[in-house]
Order: structure tokens, then C-alpha cells, then sequence
């Protein structure tokens, strides 16, 4: 009851990992060879790239995996000095080399996760201890952007891209999750998910867990919308319209309501841009055009601190003013 579902169903070989069929593939030789290169592998949150490098390593490496293996994640500090100590002196050490069909490969690996978030100059001594001890040590750099990872390292690397999963893949995971756990629920409840999720696997399996634990089997849509904190789409349309009536006073209240039920304004932005965008609402290219500006000026502004209030009420007042003009 206790374990999580996302660590409970996490894949256990390379062969469980769904629609990375290139990426499988590869791996699956490197596996049978032993011969393991280093890898960057990149692409959104959620598409299994940490998952696909551990299975990878426990069939390389069987019965060895805890020794042979170092995880480093977002939550580790991982400057300079880590580099120069902690994973210099795990990587420095060499391993016996044993012979036989079943023996593990003489060589450890280092899983970098979330390492575009690592300094220029951590990356630059991360590059010359995988360039001195590539005998003996393999990296796996993980990454959502690659272009964040400085050239030499990348060079350096096989790089593989993890694609988004497609969202009927993901309803038939959770359906499989949600028969495994005894929970009934709707193939439009699990389409919700997906949505909300944006194609990340691991945040729909945490909010299915979520969702569970809080209205048993009683789920529905709006259930999903409660948990992730999105804005019921009626609420985002009605915002779009009263700009286009241009009725200032109602948007006045309409911001006061959204912000008294805690909805956040990062989240809403997101949700305008794509009832602004969908051939429901009938808005020219201008128009669409223009109100995307200013999403992604409010945006930008909180990020940098600004004021909920003060941002929706310019951007409404902005989209009003767009949306009669064109």
C-alpha cells in the first residue's frame, strides 16, 4: 500500500519499455555485446529515459548492479567539487574482469540524471574524467535539452531522443495499473489524465495513485481537473468570451473567482493558449496572434515574481483589447 506506483510498476528489462524502438534496439546489442558506449539521452519529462538506463544496467550488470552503479540526480549537488571527488574516485576505480557467458562487463556506469542543470564548469571536468577513465567507467548523462550539455561532452556520446508517449499507449498503461490495483475507472477519466499530464507517463501514474487514495473508485473528470489543478475548460472559454464582448467590469470578477479558488495563473496561461488556439472559438490568425503575445509576456513576467493579479488583469484587459481591434 505504501510503495509508490510509479517505483512499483517502474519497467524491469529494456524489452518492457514501450514506442522507444530505436533506442531498445540499440541497447539491446550494446547488452549481448557487453559493449556498452557512453549515452545522452534526451527528451520531455516522463518518457522513460531513467527507467530504460537502470533496466539496462541490471541486465548488464545482474547481481553486481548496486557496486557497479552510481545514480546522480537533481536533487544531488553536482558542481565542480563533486565532479572532482565523488564521482572521480567512483570512476577511478577499476574492476575485475571475469570471464564466462553470464559475467558482468568490466566496466561501471554513472547515470547523470537531469544534467543540463549542471555548471559550464562542472561539465568541462565531468568531460575530462570520462575522457580518462572510459576504460573502466561508462556515463549516461540524462537530459531534457541537449543543447544544454557543452559540445565536447556531447561528442563524446551515442545520443538517442526519447519521443513523447502517444496518449493511447498511455490509457492502455493505466488501465493495466488501474486492473492490477482493483481500481474501476473510465476510459474517460484515464483520457483526462493523459491530457493533464501532457504526455508525462510518470506525473499520470502519480496522480491515478492520487486520485485513488482520495475518492476510492468514485472517479471522474472532474475529479482529475480537482487534482492537478487545472481550470474546468467552461471557466477558460467564458474568459475568452467576456474579452471578446469586451464587458471589463465581469472580467474583474471573473479574475477575483479564479484566484479566490486557488487556481494558478501559470497553469491558466497554458489553458488559453489552447482554447485560443482550437477552430471552436473561430479567432483569426491576427487575433490568435496577438493574445499569444501576451501569454507570453504575463508568462515571462511571473516567472520573474510578478503580482497573479496584477498580470491576469493586464493580460485580460490586453486580450480585450486585441480581440476588438482585429
Amino acid at each position: 500500500m505504501t510503495t509508490p506506483w510509479v517505483e512499483k510498476y517502474r519497467p524491469k528489462s529494456v524489452d518492457d519499455i514501450s514506442h522507444q524502438g530505436e533506442v531498445i534496439e540499440s541497447l539491446r546489442c550494446a547488452i549481448e555485446q557487453k559493449n556498452l558506449p557512453h549515452l545522452i539521452f534526451y527528451g520531455p519529462p516522463g518518457t522513460g529515459k531513467t527507467s530504460t538506463i537502470l533496466a539496462a544496467a541490471r541486465q548488464l550488470f545482474g547481481t553486481e548492479y548496486r557496486s557497479r552503479v552510481m545514480e546522480l540526480n537533481a536533487s544531488d549537488e553536482r558542481g565542480i567539487a563533486v565532479v572532482r571527488e565523488k564521482i572521480k574516485s567512483f570512476a577511478q576505480v577499476a574492476v575485475s574482469a571475469s570471464s564466462g557467458p553470464h559475467a558482468p562487463p568490466p566496466y561501471k556506469l554513472i547515470v547523470l540524471d537531469e544534467a543540463d542543470s549542471m555548471t559550464t564548469d562542472a561539465q568541462s571536468a565531468l568531460r575530462r574524467t570520462m575522457e580518462t577513465y572510459s576504460k573502466v567507467t561508462r556515463f549516461c548523462i540524462i537530459c531534457n535539452y541537449i543543447s544544454r550539455i557543452i559540445p565536447p561532452i556531447s561528442s563524446r556520446c551515442a545520443k538517442f531522443r526519447f519521443k513523447s508517449i502517444p496518449h493511447e499507449a498511455m490509457v492502455q498503461r493505466l488501465q493495466h495499473i488501474a486492473q492490477q490495483e482493483g481500481v474501476s475507472s473510465s476510459t474517460e477519466v484515464l483520457r483526462e489524465l493523459t491530457h493533464q499530464s501532457e504526455g508525462d507517463m510518470r506525473r499520470a501514474i502519480q496522480m491515478l495513485q492520487s486520485l485513488h487514495r482520495l475518492y476510492g473508485d468514485e472517479l471522474t473528470p472532474s475529479t482529475v481537473l480537482d487534482i492537478s489543478g487545472a481550470v474546468p475548460k467552461a471557466r477558460v472559454i467564458n474568459i475568452l468570451e467576456v474579452c471578446r464582448k469586451g464587458d471589463f467590469n465581469r472580467m474583474q470578477s471573473i479574475v477575483d473567482e479564479l484566484l479566490a479558488d486557488g487556481y494558478p495563473v501559470a497553469q491558466l496561461l497554458v489553458q488559453l493558449l489552447d482554447a485560443l488556439t482550437s477552430p471552436e472559438m473561430g479567432f483569426t490568425s491576427s487575433q490568435m496572434a496577438a493574445v499569444s503575445c501576451h501569454l507570453a509576456l504575463v508568462d515571462k513576467q511571473l516567472i520573474d515574481g510578478a503580482d497573479d493579479y496584477l498580470q491576469l488583469m493586464n493580460l485580460t484587459a490586453s486580450c480585450m483589447r486585441e480581440l476588438r481591434a482585429h
